[in-house]
């Protein structure tokens, strides 16, 4: 939660009007800014599989899994429709529809409405299909396909489709990738509940084995990415290239390269419950309250501070970094980036904190336990 509001808070007050990833233009630190914010996603859409499992295993076989996931995609669409939309415009008129990471769990998890019903192996099996062989049809466009080349630009390419002038869909979170990533994360979900595997020694071998697979077949460029990696002059910009993968749609690369790292984090930090990372667990107690809140605080600060500088008010307002009306020369360096920040991070904790306190106090209120 906290490496996913430096990305946003750069998207809103960043000189650099380009893709950091993009190595013709960017700088080492401004590539890594962007870059470790590549794990945000992937943990999320697996651990919510995960928390999908956990949360089935505390309540018994006869819990309603199935329900439980299908409602609150439902939600998810709707906060995505509505909410989310407003937050990065400060408008929405409903004729162009962005489908971000909201968008990608909330289908996955009504996907996944459907798939907990069959045997935990299938949802393994099933989801590891989908991340390990969709790049084998990069190849193919939706012009290719007639009539379902929108579906196939929802489920794999992520380009927008039209509906009618000035109305359509850009759903940069294709579905494919995202839905096999949850179904195996709710397969992990079931280690996670065996103390017999739950072991630091396994964890850590099932994170180096991803890494070791990411190394072997990028280095390979045969498979799993369209963007091969590069020799550059600077062997530094070699290393860059080489971890450059391709996040819109999700590549095999991308996946192990994110969630290889994850689980070893995951292994160190098990069992460990600590003050120092009481801040933390707070973010995580409370995601979808602190997800849509920072993406306000963030644009809100974007606005007030173009408006104290005498700076571009109506560009901020309609989209951040974004704007066709953004002037050139407008934002700031990583520094005064990393510090609004943490700024933002620090308003956080005081308000999460009291909206945890209100759910402990309100557990009757069970609509709080969605957020």
């Amino acid at each position: 939660m906290v490496i996913m509001t430096l990305d946003h808070t750069r998207d809103f007050f960043s000189d650099a009007h380009f893709k950091p990833t993009d190595l013709d233009k960017t700088n080492v630190a401004l590539f890594l800014t962007r870059w470790i914010t590549h794990f945000c996603a992937p943990v999320f859409v697996f651990l919510a599989g995960s928390s999908a499992y956990l949360w089935y295993c505390r309540r018994g076989t006869d819990a309603p899994i199935s329900g439980f996931l299908f409602k609150r995609g439902m939600l998810l669409l709707v906060l995505t429709l509505t909410m989310e939309a407003w937050s990065w415009n400060f408008s929405n008129d409903f004729r162009h529809i962005d489908g971000g990471v909201l968008w990608a769990i909330a289908w996955s998890m009504i996907v996944m409405a459907g798939l907990v019903k069959l045997p935990l192996r299938w949802n393994l099996v099933l989801g590891g299909l989908m991340i390990v062989s969709h790049n084998a049809f990069d190849g193919i466009s939706p012009a290719n396909l007639g009539w379902f080349g929108p579906w196939w630009s929802v489920l794999h390419t992520g380009d927008d489709v039209v509906f009618a002038e000035g109305w359509l869909l850009n759903p940069y979170y294709p579905l494919l990738p995202w839905i096999g990533v949850m179904a195996v994360g709710f397969g992990f979900g079931h280690w996670m509940n065996d103390s017999q595997w739950r072991t630091q020694p396994r964890l850590l071998a099932l994170g180096f084995s991803l890494i070791v697979a990411f190394i072997g077949l990028r280095f390979s460029n045969v498979y799993g990415d369209p963007d091969p990696w590069q020799t550059y002059s600077d062997p530094v910009f070699t290393i860059l290239s080489f971890i450059n993968c391709h996040k819109y749609p999700p590549s095999l690369l991308y996946l192990l390269m994110t969630l290889g790292p994850a689980l070893l984090v995951l292994a160190v930090l098990q069992g460990q419950s600590t003050p120092r990372f009481e801040v933390l667990q707070l973010f995580g107690r409370t995601p979808l309250f602190y997800y849509l809140l920072h993406l306000y605080l963030i644009h809100g600060l974007a606005v007030l501070l173009a408006a104290i500088t005498d700076g571009p008010v109506s560009a901020i307002m309609g989209g951040g970094i974004w704007s066709p009306e953004l002037p050139k020369d407008y934002g700031y360096g990583l520094p005064v980036v990393y510090a609004i920040w943490l700024l933002v991070v620090l308003i956080l904790y005081p308000v999460c904190l009291g909206f945890e306190r209100l759910k402990t106090a309100k557990p009757h209120w069970r609509w709080l336990n969605y957020l």
